[in-house]
């Protein structure tokens, strides 16, 4: 029933896409804040005809077990598990780009490309470590404006994840070369709906924003099973401090769900990180960043951005590891 009303729901979001009307005046595309918080995706739209090309580096730290929202240290968690988790990183490259058709449509393309480590200790007390890389789902949007004015604008976002991911990376541990555990594959193996709503506002030398995106995973993958679908509601504030640069104040609130079905080929009672059951979560991350435009010479028009993000509560259906910081660096060019 879910998936039929998420269908229905999309179908709609597609028949506003083509329809619906849109004015013709935009925000102040020139000033730095005019574009969102660096970790936002799909956040701003462009006049007919623009081409937008960009690079992002996030890197992401894990440290340290949670249950809900008490810690859990090792030993107390290989009183379950034969293994632990004790530590993970994920760092990624992103390319993207977006083309706008009509004054009131963009086009977005994401290309990841994922590099994932994870450190182990088992009862024995011997630490090992996995890691697994390459290409992560390729992410294709677009986005309608449904109203805008000389101060605001709100779109719909229309987002698809394609399955290009692995979801078969193996490694070698103390008990052979294995298929990774679910947070150590770089895609969801299924093809999944991000559908979204954005809205923008500038106001003398401040500018507003909020963004609701979700993503729906429809089916199972060849490897029968499901991740859980995700929500990620994020609301900023930004301040031109000079002409050329602005920072910005931002809180992002996710959750989502535990895996439906699971892998045959791994064993939950091992490591929890292979437990279906333990996928799930909530967290609220506050951030800070900046945003940078050169306004003239030879780099006139690149925009250079960094943001920051660090949880302020986190609930997880573990033991889990938490996330302990993330860092955004990135670059932008429009033609």
């Amino acid at each position: 029933m879910f998936i039929h009303f998420t269908c229905r729901v999309w179908l709609a979001a597609a028949f506003i896409l083509c329809y619906f009307p849109s004015a013709a005046r935009a925000v102040d595309l020139s000033r730095p804040d005019s574009h969102a918080p660096l970790g936002v995706m799909g956040d701003h739209t462009h006049h007919k005809g623009e081409v937008m090309f960009s690079y992002r580096y996030m890197h992401m730290d894990m440290q340290g077990n949670r249950d809900g929202t008490s810690n859990r240290s090792s030993a107390e968690v290989l009183q379950g598990f034969p293994i632990t988790p004790t530590k993970m990183s994920m760092a990624m490259h992103m390319l993207g780009g977006m083309y706008a058709p009509a004054d009131d449509v963009t086009l977005t393309l994401m290309v990841p490309w994922v590099q994932l480590h994870m450190d182990h200790l088992n009862r024995m007390g011997v630490h090992f470590s996995t890691g697994s890389q390459g290409l992560g789902d390729i992410k294709f949007a677009a986005l309608k404006v449904l109203s805008r004015s000389e101060f605001d604008q709100l779109h719909l976002n229309l987002g698809i994840s394609i399955p290009t991911g692995s979801i078969n990376k193996r490694d070698r541990t103390p008990l052979g070369r294995v298929r990774l555990p679910y947070p150590m594959q770089l895609g969801s193996g299924t093809l999944d709906l991000m559908p979204g709503l954005t809205y923008v506002r500038q106001l003398g030398d401040w500018s507003f924003g909020s963004q609701a995106i979700a993503t729906l995973h429809l089916f199972e993958n060849s490897k029968d099973y499901r991740l859980g679908d995700r929500l990620q509601l994020s609301l900023w504030i930004s301040r031109v401090l000079v002409q050329s640069l602005s920072a910005s104040l931002r809180l992002e609130g996710q959750s989502w769900g535990n895996i439906s079905g699971s892998d045959a080929v791994l064993t939950p009672g091992m490591v929890p990180t292979a437990d279906p059951d333990r996928r799930g979560g909530r967290r609220l991350d506050a951030g800070f960043g900046l945003n940078w435009t050169f306004q003239q010479g030879p780099l006139k028009g690149h925009r250079l951005a960094a943001e920051v993000l660090v949880p302020v509560y986190q609930w997880l259906d573990g033991p889990q590891l938490e996330t302990d910081w993330t860092t955004i660096l990135g670059w932008q060019r429009a033609f």
